[in-house]
């Protein structure tokens, strides 16, 4: 067996096996495989699948849509709901959602293949520039939307129909959030997120202002004086460290930044990676850092886990994909130190664990895992720079059902606020929802003014 160079090192495989790694995981239907799809559904009445999706898309009505050759009408009927089912549609747990609630499931074991069918219609409609909604007449209300990842877009186009003028402040130098810099690149290739972001502002009235941080170039009393209402979909800013010994050394980094700048690498043979990886954690994130490593050529690559497989975050298709991209996960095992050579990881001592009374224990048994490169995907949390005047809850934006937070004429919505899943889908019906909400309150202050007029 062909051993690799051990360190971080690029350009560890051909150029044609960097361009197979990274196509697309799920390509597109064709118009005939859709057909044969959609042909599946029973187009349920008070259809399961529409009750297990967060954002409510009828998915019985744009299946029969896709069936009678109405794409672009499937389209319509999935933006409705979600300006962002594009993406969704490649990124969703749908295996966990729609596809799990899929009444197929009962009598074949295989669920309608509902996020193929709503990426075949969303993408029919991106592809052909065709859009569904105009502007209402501009109303002279402003609003500031704080992040322009899916819950900021999702909250932004909403106002935006409904004639409001939105600005959208975002740290970054492009807007799109995690869809832009946290997601595997095979699964959005050829820039879909951007693609996606440039149809989303085609609607016009959103201005895009990049590179401003909340608390550091822009304040939220600065907000709150000059627009008439403020959404905060800033995400979750900050990454749980690995603060442990010897693990202040060279090649651990986080799994998030690692993901971010293999996505935004125009060649994927540049970005270096080890020969042994390691990587820690149980979620989406560590899933994505695991198999990308691999892809990029990678030896081994193991990820290993505090807990158990049941107690993972990624979904079962997803620890099934990993382990098929040859990732080990092994679980049980809590990191405890780290060695080094040369200013280098080395390798990681870790304590089994298990579970005592319903909590989580170390057994005192320690093993190593050799490592030349460690990524860490131990969760995030909010940066509550700049919004120390919000309530929080449970280390998240304390929100009401309609996204209000505890400072009148703030709303918040996607990851940072509490009640969030952490998944797009979640995100863009929060985002929504928000906006509906801030409409509602707009409209009523209007009312509310005319008539003392």
């Amino acid at each position: 067996m062909r051993r690799l160079e051990p360190g971080l090192k690029a350009g560890r495989l051909d150029a044609a096996d960097y361009a197979k790694n990274f196509s697309d995981l799920h390509p597109r239907l064709t118009e005939h495989e859709a057909l044969v799809a959609s042909d599946r559904c029973y187009f349920c009445y008070d259809a399961p699948c529409m009750t297990a999706c967060p954002t409510a898309i009828d998915i019985p009505l744009f299946i029969r849509q896709i069936s009678t050759h109405n794409p672009l009408g499937a389209a319509r009927t999935i933006f409705d709901q979600n300006i962002l089912g594009g993406m969704c549609a490649r990124v969703c747990p749908t295996e966990e959602l729609c596809e799990e609630a899929c009444v197929r499931n009962t009598a074949e074991e295989r669920p309608v293949e509902i996020g193929r069918l709503q990426r075949y219609a969303t993408d029919v409609a991106i592809d052909n520039d065709r859009h569904f909604y105009e502007r209402a007449a501009a109303t002279g209300k402003t609003v500031a939307v704080v992040g322009a990842g899916p819950a900021g877009l999702a909250c932004a186009h909403r106002l935006a129909r409904e004639g409001h003028a939105v600005t959208v402040y975002d740290h970054r130098e492009k807007a799109g959030g995690l869809n832009e810099y946290g997601i595997a690149a095979y699964k959005t290739p050829n820039a879909f997120a951007q693609r996606e972001v440039d149809y989303i502002l085609s609607i016009g009235n959103i201005e895009v202002v990049n590179g401003q941080m909340l608390g550091r170039d822009i304040t939220l009393a600065d907000l709150q004086a000059k627009f008439d209402a403020v959404f905060l979909g800033v995400g979750l800013g900050s990454v749980n460290l690995l603060n442990l010994p010897g693990c202040d050394t060279g090649g651990i980094r986080d799994a998030v930044e690692f993901i971010a700048d293999l996505r935004g690498a125009d060649d994927k043979s540049a970005v270096p990676v080890g020969r042994d990886v390691v990587v820690i954690g149980g979620g989406m994130t560590a899933i994505d850092a695991a198999i990308q490593s691999k892809l990029l050529g990678a030896e081994t690559v193991t990820i290993c886990y505090r807990r158990g497989k049941e107690h993972m975050n990624a979904s079962e298709f997803e620890q099934d994909l990993a382990a098929s991209k040859g990732v080990t996960i092994r679980h049980w095992l809590q990191p405890k130190e780290g060695r080094s050579a040369d200013g280098h990881i080395a390798g990681l001592t870790f304590e089994y664990t298990e579970l005592d009374q319903g909590l989580m224990r170390g057994t005192g048994i320690m093993t190593d895992v050799k490592a030349d490169q460690v990524l860490v995907a131990i969760g995030q949390k909010l940066d509550a720079y700049g919004i120390d005047t919000l309530a929080l809850e449970k280390g998240k934006i304390a929100v009401d059902a309609e996204g209000r937070t505890s400072v009148p004429g703030v709303w918040a919505g996607g990851d940072c606020a509490y009640g969030g899943q952490d998944l797009t889908v979640s995100a863009v019906a929060m985002g929504r929802d928000a906006a509906e909400s801030i409409n509602r309150a707009l409209a009523s202050r209007t009312a509310a003014q005319s008539a003392v007029a």
